[in-house]
């Protein structure tokens, strides 16, 4: 048997080396790793965490195969990764949209290698979601073919947005993300039932993923959901001071209740 071939990451590690990993997952075709180093990451150094970062495939300066995008490719990258990094101990995931979808489905699959899981405006994937990212990817690939929609975009959302839009165009273009995205191999739902780790789901109070919180916590049994006043799908950007509290306490209330279970 073939071993799968994993593409190349681009990562960024900062903080005390082996203390409390979190790992952090970004989104999908506009957003890299810096979405965290500029918001979240340093503030979780500075409180002692080994924080690890990276480019999933086919963003920022990781590699970029023509196929290879359905869910449980980007899960085996994760696998991969930290099975390279050999962080100690069980690590905190935290996953930004896309990338807390990818955070939830490694924890379905390696919960002994899971301390919990803090999602931002995120869901478990299931057929629906697949359908949903596939029609959105292919939308934004068929408008990016018309040459009037960076200018437009820049105008409406600013330079910022623009350029992050105009690096999305390969991944958009160049590969089969939207297709792949709809084959994605989908858990059954009673698995996520059976799912013992405490999960956070935070959602700008204004997104339409808002919505979202109540059946996050009926369909996991660890999960409470936090939605931030004043914002929509953006928080992670718009409230990086609200989010990075809120990781740092979620954690430090794990080590909590790891404690109080040892001593029961």
């Amino acid at each position: 048997m073939t071993a799968t071939r994993h593409p190349r990451l681009n990562t960024a590690r900062i903080g005390p080396p082996g203390r409390d990993p979190v790992v952090l997952v970004h989104g999908i075709a506009t957003d890299n790793l810096t979405s965290y180093y500029f918001t979240v990451a340093p503030a979780l150094a500075a409180a002692g965490h080994d924080v690890l970062m990276y480019d999933q495939r086919g963003h920022g300066r990781s590699e970029r195969p023509p196929t290879g995008y359905r869910l449980e490719d980007f899960t085996g990258d994760l696998a991969a990764l930290l099975d390279d990094t050999r962080l100690a101990g069980p690590v905190h995931l935290v996953g930004n949209s896309f990338g807390g979808t990818v955070a939830l489905d490694y924890a379905l699959r390696h919960p002994d290698r899971v301390a919990g899981v803090l999602v931002v405006e995120s869901e478990p994937p299931t057929a629906a979601w697949a359908a949903k990212m596939s029609t959105l990817l292919g939308g934004s690939a068929h408008r990016l073919h018309d040459e009037r929609a960076l200018p437009w975009i820049e105008r409406t959302y600013g330079w910022h947005a623009a350029r992050l839009v105009r690096q999305a165009r390969p991944l958009l273009h160049g590969t089969t993300i939207a297709e792949d995205i709809a084959a994605s191999r989908i858990p059954p739902e009673e698995r996520w039932r059976d799912l013992d780790l405490p999960v956070l789901a935070v959602y700008g109070a204004t997104s339409d993923l808002a919505a979202m919180a109540p059946r996050m916590e009926s369909l996991l049994p660890g999960c409470r959901t936090h939605q931030v006043p004043g914002h929509g799908h953006s928080v992670l950007v718009g409230a990086p001071a609200t989010i990075g509290a809120l990781i740092l306490d979620w954690v430090r209330a794990g080590h909590r209740h790891r404690a109080e279970a040892v001593r029961v």
